[in-house]
């Protein structure tokens, strides 16, 4: 029984960066670079690296635009991103009851 919980938990959400990343974009359309660092209170190279592990895995993706004259990057949660993520969840609510 363990076992088959166990094998929905998802390695690319074990760090606790990246599954505030997952949970702030599963709960909203998108969020740029700068809200997630703040939300998340990490580093840009910090935060860059598991955004780029995410990717990496299909989970979120992103849209560049220009505000302003600046460059401002939007990341958003994939289809794949949301259920794998829903997925993770509820291994661990399974693991606690």
């Amino acid at each position: 029984m363990v076992k088959e919980i166990l094998k929905d938990l998802d390695k690319a959400f074990e760090n606790r960066i990246r599954l505030g990343i997952m949970s702030a974009l599963v709960v909203n359309d998108y969020l740029d670079f700068n809200a997630l660092k703040e939300l998340l209170e990490v580093t840009d190279g910090n935060l860059a690296s598991h955004l780029k592990a995410l990717e990496k895995s299909e989970y979120i993706t992103y849209k560049k635009e220009f505000l302003d004259r600046k460059p401002n990057t939007n990341y958003s949660a994939t289809d794949k991103g949301k259920e794998a993520f829903k997925k993770h969840i509820n291994a661990i609510e399974q693991l606690l009851k």
